[in-house]
């Protein structure tokens, strides 16, 4: 996370992940490659749908998310690159729990991600290894939480 180290990372470290914008073309691109539901796709569907009208998948916000931990990633790691420091090597994700879309994404809205570091923990059967937990969130523009899950990366210890 970040470019950080197991022993770097503290419960309470907050990354502000950014925006994404969330416009009725992308929102209607993503549903007809990934997620063809008419209330994605359809105005007049989705009036009638369970939302009220045309609205992201909820994919489409998860997708959001990731793209802009990765590119605050990348930031974190050019930053410390030019300072003359490696960054930490990003670990695998072994899941995430309590996936939740909790109110709709509409053409219009701009979600604003961020991760907070919720715990870590030595793995025993990976000795240079460490397992940190995030709560992820997005946030739109009115402050309503939207979409949220609980994700967990492992994460390397300082070399020795």
């Amino acid at each position: 996370m970040m470019g950080l180290y197991l022993e770097e990372i503290e419960a309470g470290f907050t990354a502000d992940l950014g925006s994404y914008h969330f416009t009725r073309e992308a929102i209607l691109a993503f549903a007809r490659k990934y997620d063809p539901q008419p209330f994605h796709l359809d105005d007049e569907a989705a009036a009638a749908g369970p939302f009220g009208r045309l609205s992201a998948s909820g994919w489409h916000t998860a997708s959001a998310w990731m793209k802009c931990y990765v590119a605050t990633n990348q930031a974190a790691w050019d930053k410390m690159r030019a300072a003359g420091r490696e960054p930490a090597p990003l670990g695998p994700s072994p899941g995430f729990n309590n996936l939740r879309w909790l109110k709709p994404v509409c053409p219009g809205d701009t979600i604003h991600y961020r991760s907070t570091v919720t715990g870590k923990r030595e793995l025993n059967s990976r000795p240079h290894w460490g397992l940190v937990f995030a709560l992820n969130e997005g946030y739109d523009q009115n402050g309503v939480l939207t979409f949220s899950f609980e994700g967990k990366a492992l994460t390397p210890k300082r070399p020795q």
